[in-house]
């Protein structure tokens, strides 16, 4: 018997004791399931109880056995790869709308409930929870990854409608920032520490929001432009004017294809060629809502921009394209770099050009959609060979684009193969307040056993 072998039984034994053996998963089809970048956990634990969570990462930060948060494993691609996971520690069964009050606009949601669960609830009284992530996606695991899409540009992110969080610290203590109502401010900046704090500082068991009336009636207008720079001036038009957009995306001639249910192309078909780039057509997708009256004056103050207009049912899939922008992309690009960049607005033009020339110069296609009016880009590079790339091209591509981003500017990479992964940190480069961070790392996760080694802070 290996030594990895006793300690995954001196584990198992040790939780089954203090939680119950329905807490504690150690079958080897089990924890498959719950690997990170190809790392297999020891044990699983589905704690049924926030008291159990605190239990089991009191007993971690004794014995110093690392432990990574888990919900449904739809972001845990995002962060360095983890040298060990002793401990999985899902929220699964924390699965509860804790309350709903839809007078007041204000839902309490434990840290299990599925996005989508959550939505539908609040859709039933015509209201929105305006959280976009990937589907699977639990509300821990949108709140630890700050998860954000076009509905951003109307309503912000999450550090904007989340009013409280409850937590358990790495050594099992429980914390809270915020409340229940919207006007209370007390622990603010506790709670944002956690949104976004991928896992790294505490386990988030319930958080409470503040909703929105669901919007009556909506359209959504989609420009086309023969370049960038045209594309960016009425966005810029759009900013000086009083309109409100509910969202509204830039996607670039290359990215369109992937938001259609028409087969993309073979990469290894494109070619740098000017007269290609000059026939493929940037677009701006706005989105409004309103009554008949409003919409009907912005079809007219946008008439001279607009190709084409859309609304109802085509309306909700060209949305749904968008917001799973990634998961279509890499249906076909399983190689494929794909970055997170945020950047001030005045940035836009600039950053977009670097990404497409460090793209070309290292032999990949740059495919971008982003939050025109909020500065926040997803920036895929897709490989032109057809054999793997090799891993110094993703290296050397990923500095490229970075070195000519401003430094106002952030590209995290959030996918990339495992192979390059072990080369480069994800995150870029390091923050001036990291030592600031490190004491919040330090106060709430004394042992650092939360996410070691995988977010900025180890």
């Amino acid at each position: 018997m290996n030594q990895g072998t006793i300690v995954q039984r001196d584990l198992g034994s040790r939780f089954e004791n203090l939680l119950g053996p329905a807490v504690v998963l150690t079958d080897t089809t089990d924890l498959q399931r719950y690997a990170i970048d190809s790392v297999v956990p020891r044990l699983v634990l589905q704690p049924e109880s926030t008291e159990q969570i605190a239990a089991a990462l009191r007993v971690c930060t004794e014995e110093n056995w690392t432990v990574v948060p888990f919900g449904k494993g739809t972001r845990q691609h995002i962060g360095r790869m983890p040298d060990q996971v002793d401990v999985a520690l899902s929220t699964e069964k924390l699965n509860h709308i804790e309350s709903y009050d839809p007078g007041d606009l204000t839902i309490s949601l434990q840290a299990g409930v599925s996005l989508a669960h959550a939505v539908a609830a609040c859709a039933e009284h015509r209201q929105l929870l305006p959280i976009e992530a990937p589907e699977g996606t639990t509300i821990g695991g949108a709140l630890s990854t700050s998860s954000a899409g076009p509905l951003r540009a109307a309503f912000g992110g999450l550090r904007d409608f989340c009013i409280g969080v409850n937590f358990i610290s790495g050594d099992g203590m429980n914390g809270r920032g915020g409340g229940r109502v919207v006007k209370n401010v007390a622990g603010y900046d506790l709670m944002k520490l956690m949104i976004g704090s991928h896992g790294s500082l505490a386990i988030i068991t319930s958080a409470n929001f503040k909703l929105f009336p669901s919007p009556q009636q909506t359209i959504t207008f989609v420009c086309e432009f023969a370049s960038l720079g045209e594309g960016l001036a009425l966005r810029d038009s759009l900013l000086r004017s009083p309109l409100s957009p509910l969202a509204c995306e830039i996607v670039s001639p290359s990215a369109i294809e992937y938001l259609s249910e028409s087969e993309p192309h073979d990469p290894d078909e494109w070619a740098p060629e000017p007269s290609t780039q000059n026939t493929a057509a940037w677009q701006l997708m706005i989105r409004f809502a309103g009554s008949d009256r409003v919409l009907a004056r912005l079809r007219h103050e946008l008439a001279a921009s607009v190709s084409r207009e859309l609304s109802g049912a085509g309306e909700t899939d060209l949305w749904n394209q968008v917001g799973t922008f990634e998961e279509r992309l890499l249906k076909h690009h399983r190689n494929a770099m794909i970055f997170q960049v945020e950047l001030p607005l005045a940035d836009s033009r600039s950053a977009i050009q670097a990404a497409e020339s460090s793209a070309t110069d290292y032999n990949f296609v740059a495919a971008i959609t982003g939050r025109a009016t909020v500065g926040s880009l997803i920036v895929a590079f897709l490989p032109l060979a057809i054999d793997p790339p090799a891993v110094t091209q993703f290296v050397s591509a990923a500095s490229d684009f970075r070195s000519r981003l401003s430094k106002a500017s952030s590209a995290v990479v959030m996918r990339c193969p495992r192979e390059a992964k072990q080369h480069f940190d994800v995150w870029g480069s390091i923050p001036t307040d990291i030592e600031l961070m490190q004491k919040v790392k330090r106060a709430l996760d004394p042992q650092g056993i939360l996410n070691r080694g995988r977010f900025l802070v180890a």
